[in-house]
């Protein structure tokens, strides 16, 4: 119960949906369980011409059905047998008309609550996802986060939220029934009750293992979804390598898995329904049985036309019975979905802002790394790093794969944050700074150019929505990319598909250059921004980078060592040190690790 309420807790302010909700739904109970009392007034009404006793006024109003039938016998002597039946029909159309009206109205209210809580849940789910440190995607799958934050959402709203409805509703409206079968006839109602705790007892055995099964049905689906993902992301790679074969069996035994799972959930489910109506109309014809004999033997103080009426208020009995039972095993799917988006919606992320964090607005010194030391779980990445960028200075990081250089860019906008050691701008500790407001000195490109499905206009402006045309335009001509834009369908306006698929490499390279441009920020990160490209491609974007990298600090990782031999400094990185440092000239004169990287290059290219 404690998952069940902090799930409610998301439909705040519930007060504003409760209080009309309850109003129109005890409204509605009453209108629609007198729908069926009224039927002892019309068959008393239909039966008066048939020689039945006069109906003595009942000394209370509690006896519903016995005042409705006197109220009935009345109007039959007062306007006539005609009169009466057409009083009674029009009393019961208005009652109906009441009844449903009601309902509409509380159903249009619950509707307000589910879309007002599924709203408020997705957003603190989604917001927390967002909130996470870029260390914690490393370790999960996406279609696991993607099925959570859709997928076990939807299930959560369909079947908390939808159990609130019936665990209000449907009780008021088995105790209504209640009420008029004791009002009616207590022996008969004292017999007729014992179905309901033998009910609740069979239908509780055949819905235990439910939750168990939902929350594993959840994790097999988000398995599902990102086998999904990771396949249509590939697809190039899937066809290249003849594995499109091997890709559909894989998703498709976890689509047999997450099948026969759902059959054993859907027949738990589905066997709750026929055996509470089974019992319900077993004892329909028990107390049919019972009573009719009563009242042949005249036994019974019950006339006909109440008899009838109370069989048919007991046959409705077994549909609020019925809707609670079935709620019970939707309930367990919707607490199983609903702890594992509580268990995304917990998840805090490691790197927080400091209590005393502070704001920054400008770079004026350097970047100093101070006996850096980092390491993953399974291994050391850096150790023991020492490195000082000055402002306005260009410092290039090279060597093996492995050597180090991605973790320690990383580390400089704090996207994950060293074991050892300290990082500072102008003196003052990453630690101690507003993460937003460091974010806000960094311009970021990367080897793979992330680039949203929107226009090119929207893209270049990501991040600054309030630039103009005129601004977007000039970053573009800055990154060389405003004649092939002008190019396109659409120029600025132009859609370039998922990922920017619609454009080449080079292309959506120089957006991503464009999109830094117009951010306009002191120091730039460039992370192997031209290796994927080819010779024509790397020189635009290379000029464009050289455009880039003016009058700002740069910290730049390159394989192609032919585009960093300008840098003020260069790093050579091996092993997780710096075992190198100086100038282009400087490392060839040492004639060490960077001079035979070099030489290697250029054998290859030859």
């Amino acid at each position: 119960m404690k998952t069940y309420f902090r799930l409610l807790s998301f439909a705040q302010p519930i007060a504003r949906f409760a209080f009309p909700y309850i109003i129109f739904t005890v409204l509605g109970v009453i209108f629609s369980t007198l729908n069926l009392a009224l039927l002892a007034p019309l068959f008393s009404t239909l039966f008066s011409n048939q020689g039945g006793e006069l109906i003595e006024k009942p000394e209370s109003l509690l006896e519903v059905t016995s005042s409705l039938s006197y109220y009935a016998q009345q109007a039959n002597l007062t306007y006539g047998p005609h009169g009466a039946l057409q009083l009674v029909c029009g009393v019961i159309v208005v009652s109906v008309l009441l009844s449903n009206i009601f309902k509409y109205f509380s159903q249009r209210v619950m509707e307000n609550l589910r879309i007002h809580t599924l709203l408020n849940l997705r957003k603190t789910v989604f917001n927390n996802v967002m909130n996470m440190h870029v260390g914690y995607f490393s370790n999960q799958r996406k279609g696991d986060i993607i099925a959570k934050i859709a997928s076990d959402v939807q299930v959560v709203q369909f079947s908390v939220t939808g159990t609130l409805q019936v665990v209000f509703k449907e009780p008021l409206q088995l105790l209504a029934y209640i009420f008029m079968l004791f009002a009616t006839s207590v022996k008969l109602t004292l017999f007729a009750i014992l179905v309901i705790p033998v009910s609740a007892f069979l239908i509780s055995k055949i819905v235990k293992r439910l939750k168990e099964q939902a929350s594993q049905a959840q994790h097999l689906f988000g398995l599902m979804i990102s086998y999904l993902d990771e396949a249509l992301s590939g697809i190039k790679v899937i066809k290249a390598f003849n594995a499109t074969e091997e890709i559909k069996d894989k998703f498709h035994q976890e689509n047999i898995r997450y099948s026969d799972l759902g059959r054993k959930m859907a027949r738990r489910q589905q066997l709750s329904s026929p055996v509470s109506e089974f019992l319900g109309v077993t004892m329909v014809a028990l107390i049919v049985l019972y009573g009719g004999s009563l009242i042949l033997d005249n036994q019974s103080e019950l006339s006909v036309s109440d008899f009838v009426a109370y069989i048919a208020i007991f046959s409705q009995v077994m549909r609020p019975a019925k809707a609670l039972t079935d709620s019970f095993s939707t309930i367990h799917a919707g607490i199983a979905a609903g702890e594992r988006v509580l268990e995304l919606i917990d998840e805090k992320p490691e790197i927080n802002d400091a209590p005393d964090a502070i704001d920054i607005h400008e770079f004026n010194d350097a970047i100093r790394l101070e006996n850096l030391s980092f390491a993953y779980p399974s291994r050391p990445v850096l150790k023991g790093i020492n490195l000082t960028i000055p402002k306005g200075k260009t410092v290039a990081l090279v060597g093996p794969s492995g050597g180090g250089k991605s973790t320690l860019m990383d580390l400089i906008p704090r996207f994950i944050d060293a074991q050892e050691g300290s990082v500072t701008i102008d003196g003052i500790n990453l630690k101690k700074i507003k993460q937003e407001s460091l974010w806000s000195m960094f311009g970021f490109v990367n080897q793979e150019s992330m680039l949203f499905n929107d226009t090119i206009y929207q893209n270049i402006a990501f991040g600054n929505p309030s630039a103009t045309m005129e601004q977007v335009e000039a970053a573009a001509r800055i990154a060389n990319a405003h004649d092939f834009i002008m190019d396109t369908e659409n120029g600025y306006d132009s859609n370039i598909g998922d990922r920017g698929m619609k454009l080449s490499g080079g292309q959506k390279q120089r957006i991503c250059i464009a999109r830094a441009v117009l951010k306009n920020p002191p120091i730039m990160l460039l992370d192997e921004a031209t290796s994927a490209l080819d010779t024509e491609s790397e020189k635009l974007v290379q000029e464009a980078l050289n455009n880039l990298m003016q009058n700002r600090t740069s910290l730049v990782i390159a394989h192609r060592l032919s585009t960093i031999q300008r840098a003020d400094t260069i790093l050579v990185l091996e092993d997780g040190k710096i075992v190198e440092q100086g100038n282009h000239l400087e490392l060839i004169a040492h004639d060490g690790l960077y001079k035979r990287l070099i030489d290697m290059q250029q054998f290859t290219e030859a």
